[in-house]
């Protein structure tokens, strides 16, 4: 049956119908024109009232850039697992990693690639994006929607006070850009790094003077 019929059908909205079909509570095939359609025999199951939902599998990751925001990681695994709580997640596993979100070789989101390749977890929550990765979220997030996963990000726009944590992350980009122009123990990169660093330090300087 076509999205619209099954919607018609059901009495639901488009939204919700793809919902049901990401999180599983629905059968979906797709055809090889790349069209959805949902096998009569499943929505004839659900309007007959049986049940349709099963288990979602969650996966919670949470991160700090230093082993000083330990507190911080604690709050949010603490309020991560209230979230998935309340939504009726079973946790599967609980990850985090003490590192920038500009390495990829942390332990935390390494084991997290393989719960998604195994098709082990059905959502993984973060508080906000730049948690699981400081760039390119949105190639992060078509990853593992191949695997059927979903990335459920709790809060909006990074918090104010991430101030430092950014500073540390724009410092470690200009070092590695610094490195592969000049070479990695060259004086110039040196150069160049010391001189982004004064110029972050005066503008926030500038800043607390306002």
């Amino acid at each position: 049956m076509r999205p619209k019929e099954v919607c018609q059908r059901l009495g639901i909205s488009y939204s919700t119908l793809s919902r049901w079909v990401r999180e599983g509570r629905i059968r979906a095939i797709r055809t090889a024109g790349g069209k959805y359609r949902v096998p009569e025999s499943e929505v004839r199951r659900i309007a007959e009232g049986l049940p349709i939902s099963r288990e979602v599998r969650a996966i919670i990751y949470a991160r700090v850039s230093s082993a000083d925001q330990k507190s911080d990681l604690e709050r949010q695994i603490e309020y991560l697992t209230q979230h998935c709580s309340s939504k009726g997640y079973k946790v599967v596993d609980v990850l985090s990693d003490v590192a920038s979100g500009l390495r990829t070789d942390r332990n935390g989101l390494l084991k997290l690639f393989n719960y998604v390749i195994n098709r082990q977890v059905d959502v993984v929550v973060a508080t906000y994006r730049d948690r699981l990765t400081r760039f390119g979220f949105e190639y992060l997030e078509y990853f593992f929607k191949q695997y059927g996963v979903r990335i459920e990000v709790v809060f909006g726009e990074e918090p104010k006070d991430s101030y430092q944590e950014l500073v540390e992350d724009l410092i470690e980009t200009v070092t590695f850009f610094a490195g592969k122009l000049y070479g990695l123990r060259s004086n110039k990169k040196k150069k160049l790094v010391d001189g982004f660093k004064k110029l972050l330090k005066e503008v926030a300087e500038s800043e607390r003077s306002r």
